[in-house]
């Protein structure tokens, strides 16, 4: 991914915020000569976040996720492939008309993060368990209410033959935060004030998102 110096992070948080916020990403990966792109849900191993470098913080950290076994896409996964994780963040076409200011030009304002590393497919039911685990412990804590999934893990065992996990440990991350740092102040304010006045709710997370990194 082409990153221009004033969209990369200022601090390897955003991009950690930025993959734990919209877990879900694209896996890309290729097969007989042609890619493969599956959407699925991916969580960080944080036991390997100390670990982190770079300007993302996210370069030698793991990332673990899982697929349905039917997708053609898992038969084309092997141990020691690379493959590409693609997080996508919040975005927004941005008119020039809230600019007040011309000439002028639209743009289209987005946050990403691209991890790329090498996969290890995981082919045991417990490592696969403990990933699902680990999945579901993130998103009830981020996302859910905390719910219990003890109750459940022999209904997770059933389901386990059609799971496959894999994890994949990053060596190059990149994240783009493109959130109108080429403009003044008092433009970039104008346009956070038009995205939170929009209605829009993926319109005002960007422009919380833009309060936040900018």
């Amino acid at each position: 991914m082409y990153v221009p110096k004033g969209y990369r992070p200022q601090d390897p948080a955003w991009a950690i915020d930025a993959v734990r916020s919209n877990p879900l990403a694209v896996l890309v990966s290729s097969g007989d000569g042609s890619p493969y792109a599956t959407h699925l849900p991916v969580i960080l191993d944080t036991s390997t976040l100390d670990a982190g470098t770079g300007e993302t913080g996210l370069e030698g950290v793991t990332f673990l996720g899982h697929l349905n076994r039917q997708n053609p896409h898992w038969n084309h996964l092997a141990s020691g492939q690379r493959a590409l994780l693609i997080f996508q963040g919040p975005h927004s076409y941005i008119t020039p008309s809230v600019y007040e200011v011309s000439p002028a030009a639209p743009t289209w304002n987005f946050v990403s993060v691209h991890a790329q590393g090498s996969l290890e497919v995981i082919d045991d039911p417990a490592g696969t368990l403990d990933i699902i685990k680990a999945t579901v412990a993130a998103y009830e804590s981020d996302f859910g209410s905390d719910w219990d999934m003890t109750h459940s893990l022999d209904y997770f065992d059933e389901l386990l033959p059609g799971v496959g996990a894999f994890r994949l440990k990053a060596d190059c991350v990149q994240g783009m935060f493109k959130l109108s740092q080429e403009k003044t102040p008092e433009v970039r304010s104008r346009v956070v004030h038009a995205l939170d006045a929009s209605g829009s709710t993926a319109k005002q997370t960007l422009a919380a998102t833009m309060r936040d990194y900018t």
